[in-house]
């Protein structure tokens, strides 16, 4: 950020949800309800073969929770628009096949200041349940949005992490499902990636806020990190 604010360069974070429309559609519906929220997400892949060795190497420097997890946290930061103030991470090692100090499962949970919560969950490799492996759910005092899973082909599948179902919105006085058909796949949302990079550059448009959400949303997955290691809450 430093170095993209001293040279004039634009730097964007490669956060592949906010390029993605009915990801957009969930928040601004989520919004809609009005807080404060309760987040359920998680993104748990059963993985083998090839993905268990792509995820292997991914944990050498990093846990799926941090690596996964500061997506969809940036999501529950764009809802919930609050500043979080405590996170609490719980973790485990189930494999030795990953380095001592490493664990392939983890959760965080974080309390907002203006009382919203939310729990996020990530596991990979060979052993992880494809039970409830995809929840996608916001809830507030006067109803709930849910993203429905629209992929059956299994959790290690990378297309089936970001494309939606449809959303279901339900109120007291009754369920609205929003469908949405078109549906782009992982490589269409990384285009949309690549064409506002240039569209950054070509228009000049500023990307501080981008920066600024992006580090709070790892800021929080770092803290989760720490309370693992340490077993204590983080206070921001």
């Amino acid at each position: 950020m430093a170095t993209a604010q001293r040279t004039g360069r634009k730097l964007m974070v490669g956060y592949i949800l906010r390029h993605h429309p009915s990801w957009q559609r969930l928040i601004a519906e989520a919004r809609q309800l009005g807080g404060p929220f309760v987040f359920r997400m998680n993104l748990n892949q059963q993985s083998s073969g090839p993905e268990w060795e792509v995820h292997k190497q991914l944990m050498q420097s990093t846990s799926p929770l941090v690596d996964c997890g500061v997506h969809y946290v940036d999501v529950m930061c764009q809802i919930a628009q609050s500043r979080p103030v405590r996170v609490h991470g719980i973790g485990l090692r189930l494999s030795d096949e990953i380095p001592a100090d490493m664990y392939n499962y983890g959760q965080l949970q974080v309390t907002f200041e203006d009382g919203s919560v939310g729990w996020y969950e990530a596991g990979w490799g060979p052993m992880v349940s494809e039970v409830a492996f995809f929840v996608k759910d916001v809830l507030s005092p006067r109803g709930s949005v849910s993203i429905l899973d629209a992929d059956k082909s299994g959790s290690s599948d990378i297309d089936g992490h970001t494309k939606v179902g449809g959303l279901l919105v339900h109120r007291p006085s009754g369920d609205t499902l929003i469908s949405l058909p078109q549906e782009p796949d992982h490589n269409a949302l990384c285009y949309a990636e690549q064409a506002y990079v240039l569209e950054a550059i070509l228009a000049d448009i500023d990307l501080t806020s981008h920066h600024t959400d992006a580090v709070l949303s790892l800021k929080i997955c770092i803290a989760a990190d720490v309370s693992i290691r340490q077993g204590r809450a983080i206070d921001l």
